[in-house]
C-alpha cells in the first residue's frame, strides 16, 4: 500500500489509535477523512493533519447507530469520492462480570464495535470494488483471539469481527480487496476509561495495565508499517502480546493463567 495521494477514511480518529494513526498517515501526504462522534475533537485532529501536509474532510458520526453511519456513507458515496483505504478504529471496551452485565449492555458493545463496523464496510466495498479495489483495516484486540475476565461481549465482538473480515477477505481477493486485521495489546489510551461497567456508563478508570501500555504514537507507527505492508495480522503491543501465543500453543497454560486473572 503506498500511501501518498490516496484517499484514506479512518474512523476513531477523535482520539486514542486512531487520532494517532490519522497523524501518522498525514505525515505521508494522503487525503483523510476523519470520522468519530466528536466534531470539535475531530477538528482539532483535522488542524494537525493539515499542518503535516495533508487534505482532511471531517466527516462525523456514530457507530452505535446505523441510520448515522449510512448517512455518513451516502454523503461519501454522493461525492463520487474514492475510498482507497477504509481504516476502522472506532470501538468501546468493557469492565464488567456476565452475571451482573445486563444483556443491554452487550447489545450496545456490538451494536459499535461489530454491527456499526459491519455496516459502514457495507455500504464502502462495493464502491471500493468498483474503482478497482482498496484496503480495508479493522481493529481487534488480543481479547479476541481469546477470552479474558471483565471482558466478555467486548472478547465476543472482537471474535466475531475476525469471522466477519476474515470472510470478506477470502471471498474478495478477486477483486483486489485486502483485509488487515489490527491486534493490539495494552495501549496507553483512554479505552479503560471510556469502556462501559454493568450499568452501561463509562467505567471511568484507567486501568494500571493500560496506564504502563504502549504509546498510542508508537502503536500507530507499527500499525502503519503493518499496512504499508499489507500484513493479514497486525499485532502490537508490549510483552502481553505473549498470551496470544500461549493460547494457541500451550491451551492448558492459558486456561491456568486466565483463571487466576484478576480482573480490578
Amino acid at each position: 500500500m503506498n500511501f501518498s495521494d490516496k484517499n484514506i477514511w479512518v474512523t476513531g480518529a477523535s482520539s486514542g489509535i486512531g487520532k494517532a494513526v490519522a497523524v501518522e498517515l498525514s505525515k505521508r501526504k494522503v487525503r483523510l477523512i476523519l470520522s468519530a462522534r466528536n466534531k470539535k475533537a475531530l477538528k482539532n485532529v483535522a488542524e494537525t493533519c493539515k499542518k503535516n501536509g495533508s487534505t482532511v474532510w471531517i466527516l462525523p458520526f456514530d457507530l452505535g447507530d446505523e441510520e448515522s453511519v449510512n448517512s455518513a456513507a451516502q454523503t461519501l458515496l454522493s461525492e463520487k469520492t474514492k475510498v482507497d483505504g477504509l481504516y476502522h478504529f472506532g470501538g468501546i471496551s468493557q469492565r464488567s462480570f456476565v452475571t451482573e452485565t445486563p444483556v443491554e449492555v452487550d447489545r450496545k458493545i456490538f451494536e459499535v464495535n461489530f454491527f456499526g463496523t459491519v455496516a459502514l464496510t457495507k455500504a464502502i466495498l462495493p464502491w471500493m470494488i468498483e474503482n478497482g479495489g482498496g484496503q480495508i483495516a479493522v481493529t481487534s484486540s488480543i481479547v479476541g483471539k481469546f477470552g479474558f475476565p471483565y471482558r466478555s461481549a467486548y472478547s465476543a465482538s472482537k471474535h466475531a469481527l475476525h469471522g466477519f473480515f476474515e470472510s470478506l477477505r477470502a471471498e474478495n481477493k478477486k477483486n483486489n480487496i485486502r483485509v488487515s486485521v489490527i491486534i493490539p495489546g495494552r495501549i496507553k489510551t483512554n479505552v479503560s476509561v471510556n469502556a462501559l461497567s454493568k450499568s452501561g456508563k463509562p467505567h471511568g478508570q484507567m486501568d494500571e495495565g493500560q496506564n504502563k501500555g504502549k504509546s498510542a504514537e508508537w502503536t500507530a507507527r507499527k500499525i502503519c508499517r503493518g499496512l504499508k505492508n499489507e500484513r493479514k495480522e497486525v499485532l502490537v503491543g508490549g510483552v502481553d502480546l505473549i498470551m496470544v501465543y500461549i493460547r494457541r500453543f500451550f491451551p492448558s497454560l492459558y486456561y491456568y493463567m486466565v483463571s487466576k486473572v484478576k480482573p480490578l
